[in-house]
């Protein structure tokens, strides 16, 4: 099977989860030059905010109080050189590994299995934070702090305010924003230079596995058949990501 065919087999699943595709005034805005500090700013900012949303629901269902304390320092210099400025390549090299393992409190049938994925893609995510900033520096590009777009905020409206469903609803909307993710990585590689082009499609193979864990995990959770949770929240995304959006970054919508 040759690359190509690779990349299909991966993103047949995405495309067909996701309900709409990417517009092509967003790829059009996004392949612009002048919008590459932009975009790779955000990029790094959403990988951070990926790692930062695991921690969350780590520590808010499954953690031990010592769990909690590991997780947090995991990301901790990440988010003060995110949004402070402490730190650099050099500081932040290495940094996205756990001293010991954690584990889960006791009487939650499902924390080992969260930990087991969240851990993971939480040092991916950091990792990847690490190589946008190597490219942000190698493009002479100066760091700054950007501010979100709609995007995660829209979903997150609609998450149900009791238990397990407000698990289930956040799990199924990190779902989401992992397939975004990948079919955007790979709409957008192509339109870029070699080196970032290909970090782009590297990314594919962990952003496809990220949003079946997220799915998986929600499945395990709930007790009742999750796929009309699915469809209302794959509505919801798909009317953020067509819909006009005054803001242009990494997932908005339609640039107006």
């Amino acid at each position: 099977m040759n690359q190509d065919q690779t990349f299909n087999t991966l993103l047949a699943p995405i495309h067909q989860f996701l309900q709409c595709p990417t517009p092509d005034a967003w790829i059009e805005e996004a392949k612009r030059p002048a919008n590459l500090s932009r975009i790779l700013r955000d990029h790094l900012l959403c990988e951070l905010k990926a790692a930062q949303s695991a921690v969350f629901l780590l520590k808010r269902y499954v953690l031990t109080e010592e769990g909690k304390k590991q997780i947090t320092q995991l990301v901790e210099p990440y988010e003060l050189f995110a949004y402070k400025g402490v730190g650099n390549l050099d500081t932040l090299r290495g940094k996205s590994q756990l001293s010991k393992s954690i584990e889960a409190k006791q009487g939650c049938a499902y924390g080992q299995d969260m930990i087991d994925k969240m851990v993971l893609l939480i040092k991916e995510e950091l990792h990847h934070f690490y190589q946008v900033l190597e490219i942000i520096e190698q493009q002479g590009l100066e760091y700054r702090p950007i501010t979100a777009s709609r995007y995660a905020k829209g979903m997150i409206k609609h998450v149900r305010t009791y238990e397990p469903e407000a698990l289930i609803d956040k799990l199924i909307i990190g779902a989401y924003i992992e397939a975004r993710s990948c079919e955007r990585f790979a709409k957008l590689a192509p339109y870029l230079e070699e080196s970032i082009q290909k970090f782009y499609i590297s990314l594919l193979r962990s952003e496809a596995r990220h949003y079946q864990d997220y799915l998986a995990l929600a499945e395990k959770i709930s007790t009742q058949d999750i796929t009309n949770r699915v469809r209302y929240f794959g509505d919801v995304e798909a009317k953020l990501i067509s819909s006009s959006d005054t803001e242009f970054r990494f997932h908005s919508g339609s640039p107006v």
